[in-house]
């Protein structure tokens, strides 16, 4: 050997700065619970009752309405789901969904909304709110609403919720995440808590910047790890782009490319996604229904197969087709998974090199499915959560 020995420890002080950056900037995926999907709903109509409401109208959608594109062996899981836990993330939305109102009755309905969702009789696992945009006309009402609503929620409950989540939109510059970063450090110091936030890909800006770069990675850099989720916004971002309204969907081209970009900015960051929605809700007739029913379904299965888990929904009707084809998705897949995950594990020859990346995705697979409810404990053998976590 001629290397000489204190190669390296002179290379240790010459990466240490490039180790420190790697492994701040990608500390992997979040070792937890994702939820399948955000709810929106508009602000002046939430309500202490809204999650059971919206989990009685889901089931009435699929007693009385058309067969859902799914196998029928799904039903009772399905129907289980909508029964004991229908939302698994709602959005108190303050932004498109609300629109734009005088001051006092967003004040009010702030104020309404943080005792609502205190005194909610069933809480979502994962909660949160939607503020106006940072853009120069609507960044002081955005900032006002969440200041009213702390304010509100910290004078009659505890604590918030420990999933909370601020969305916000049609961010278009780092710039502007730096600022509502700052922002919520204040908001920190002033309440005494830690508050996080998810950032919308609805403007080009957001993909694509002026100086060629890709802005949806410097924005990540920008919110200071306070940044949980990056969600695609599927109508502003199509219309943005100038695609027709006939012709705006989660699949068209645009689409694809922005979420691609999106995908590589947050790969290894942390930072999860979201696909969008789908505007075509499944009410009307029982031809129409089953039409929207079955382009929900082929979307919703069409985002996990591109790696994104978690999707909007906009309707109590859409709940029956997104758990169906989630579960679907998990459930078609997890024997071949298991099998070639056992396989590597036993180093037994299949006709298969997997590498050790690819085993971390089939223990990744496996593990979503256990989460979200698609695949049960006992159906993996010894493939147990935890053992899947620890791979």
């Amino acid at each position: 050997m001629r290397l000489d020995p204190e190669i390296h420890a002179e290379l240790d002080a010459r990466l240490a700065a490039v180790d420190m950056r790697l492994s701040s900037r990608y500390p992997g995926d979040p070792d937890s619970r994702q939820p399948v999907h955000t709810v929106y709903v508009p602000a002046d109509r939430f309500h202490q009752g809204l999650v059971p409401e919206w989990g009685g109208a889901a089931l009435r959608s699929l007693s009385s309405a058309p067969a859902l594109p799914y196998p029928e062996s799904l039903h009772a899981r399905v129907t289980a789901k909508l029964a004991d836990e229908p939302i698994e993330d709602l959005r108190i939305d303050f932004e498109d969904g609300y629109g734009i109102r005088a001051d006092d009755e967003e004040d009010a309905a702030a104020t309404s909304a943080a005792k609502a969702l205190a005194g909610a009789e069933v809480t979502p696992p994962f909660v949160g709110l939607r503020v106006k945009s940072m853009e120069s006309h609507t960044r002081r009402r955005s900032l006002r609403t969440l200041d009213v609503f702390l304010d509100a929620w910290f004078g009659g409950a505890a604590e918030l919720p420990a999933n909370l989540v601020v969305t916000l939109p049609k961010v278009s510059d780092p710039a502007q995440v730096d600022a509502f970063a700052a922002v919520c450090g204040r908001l920190d110091a002033a309440y005494g808590i830690a508050l996080r936030f998810e950032i919308q890909i609805e403007t080009p800006a957001a993909v694509l910047g002026a100086d060629g770069t890709a802005t949806v990675a410097r924005m990540i850099t920008a919110a200071d790890g306070r940044c949980t989720g990056l969600h695609y916004g599927t109508y502003d971002y199509s219309a943005a782009c100038g695609i027709g309204a006939a012709y705006q969907s989660m699949d068209h081209p645009a689409a694809d490319h922005a979420k691609a970009v999106m995908q590589v900015a947050a790969a290894g960051t942390g930072v999860r996604l979201s696909d969008g929605s789908t505007n075509v809700l499944p009410v009307g007739t029982d031809d129409q229904v089953a039409a929207a029913w079955a382009l929900h379904a082929r979307l919703v299965r069409r985002s996990l197969e591109r790696g994104f888990y978690q999707g909007w929904d906009l309707h109590p009707a859409q709940l029956p087709t997104r758990y169906a084809a989630t579960y679907a998705f998990f459930r078609d897949g997890a024997a071949a998974a298991r099998d070639r995950l056992a396989a590597y594990l036993d180093r037994r020859d299949t006709g298969i090199l997997d590498e050790p990346a690819t085993a971390r995705a089939l223990a990744g697979f496996l593990l979503r499915g256990l989460r979200c409810g698609a695949l049960d404990d006992g159906e993996l053998g010894d493939l147990t959560a935890d053992r899947l976590a620890g791979l």
